[in-house]
């Protein structure tokens, strides 16, 4: 299955992300694309909204996702992007959907890692999800949703894998810093080597964040990358003869003495 990761630069305007939502995924099909993978905030940057982020939200999110499964319908590609979903409090659900490519919603993930960290608190501006991790059916792979902190976090990569995951689809707004690019590459190569799984990542090209939007192989081979291109695709061809190849060659997940299990 050939997979698809976009990269490029929300505004405020809502209706004109779609707009570049929708081209990509037409050139995302022109390349053979059966599945395309949009950043975090895809649907707006938390920092452009005007007025509570919450606002925002109840009054663009419905729109957002209706928006998705049309286009995914009308180009016959399966979506998967960010927005932010009402949860009925004054803090909104920073949230990944994944649509089919007949436009069906197939899942929706509630960010459960909030980016906490480097001076930075993402709780101040949306609510912690508690549904847990997801997993969706798209064509013939298992694709286990990840929202950007959340690959610093290998037990939650590992649980999507023990529910079936053998896709890992990383939506960020990977912030710039120091040493931010090095643990980026380093962490997406290290989810990928140690689940013996395809890992397809999307990263917002704001001038806060990185692109470098790419895919990777389940030995960790980058297969397809993008640099600081404010607006581009990548497209790899995951295929299961790689994972089958890299589970028999290094079948980590079969010599595990530790398991962790659901506290």
């Amino acid at each position: 299955m050939k997979v698809a990761a976009a990269q490029y630069a929300p505004t405020a305007d809502i209706a004109g992300n779609l707009a570049v939502v929708e081209t990509m995924a037409g050139e995302a099909v022109a390349a053979g694309a059966e599945l395309i993978v949009f950043p975090e905030e895809a649907m707006i940057p938390a920092e452009a909204a005007a007025g509570p982020l919450h606002r925002t939200a109840e009054a663009h999110w419905p729109f957002f996702l209706g928006e998705l499964s049309r286009i995914a319908a009308a180009h016959g590609i399966a979506v998967i992007a960010g927005g932010y979903e009402p949860s009925g409090d004054s803090l909104p659900y920073n949230t990944i959907a994944a649509v089919a490519a007949d436009g069906e919603l197939l899942g929706r993930y509630r960010k459960m890692h909030l980016y906490d960290a480097f001076d930075y608190r993402e709780s101040r501006q949306v609510q912690r999800g508690d549904e847990g991790p997801c997993v969706v059916r798209i064509g013939e792979f298992n694709v286990g949703l990840v929202n950007c902190y959340d690959l610093r976090f290998p037990e939650f990569t590992r649980t999507l894998v023990e529910m079936g995951a053998d896709l890992l689809s990383v939506s960020a707004a990977w912030v710039r810093g120091p040493l931010k690019e090095d643990h980026w590459t380093t962490l997406l190569r290290t989810r990928a080597i140690e689940n013996t799984c395809w890992v397809v990542a999307a990263s917002l090209t704001t001038p806060d964040c990185i692109g470098m939007s790419m895919a990777i192989d389940p030995l960790g081979v980058v297969r397809a990358s993008l640099g600081e291109e404010e607006r581009a695709l990548c497209v790899v061809e995951a295929d299961k003869h790689r994972i089958d190849r890299a589970r028999t060659i290094l079948p980590v997940l079969r010599n595990r003495r530790i398991i962790i299990g659901p506290r």
